[in-house]
């Protein structure tokens, strides 16, 4: 077996974060989908009003905004964040910077 036996390392680590991340937001774009489509969405076309408001706009209204939500929470976990902000921003940087001039020669 060759490699580095099943350790991983930050990078690594960041690539797998990453890729659940995009699974997670899929996850809630396909159940976005399914609550917004035909048979979900025909429970709440009743006669009925919540405070005054008809069920249907109130119920559109609420899973919206639950939807919306949701992509808040996944989007600012602790997990999809570096440790420190200006860590990663200061090795692109330091990948962009020209290499410093060479000092005079006497």
């Amino acid at each position: 077996m060759g490699g580095q036996g099943g350790v991983q390392t930050p990078r690594q680590e960041t690539a797998v974060l990453k890729g659940l991340g995009s699974q997670r937001l899929v996850a809630l774009f396909a159940g976005g989908w399914v609550l917004f489509n035909f048979p979900l969405l025909g429970l709440w076309d009743r006669d009925v009003t919540v405070w005054g408001i008809p069920l249907f706009p109130a119920a559109l209204f609420l899973l919206w905004g639950g939807v919306i939500a949701a992509l808040a929470w996944l989007m600012e976990r602790p997990e999809n964040r570096p440790a420190d902000p200006g860590e990663e921003r200061a090795g692109e940087r330091a990948a962009e910077a020209p290499p410093p001039p060479a000092p005079p020669q006497e």
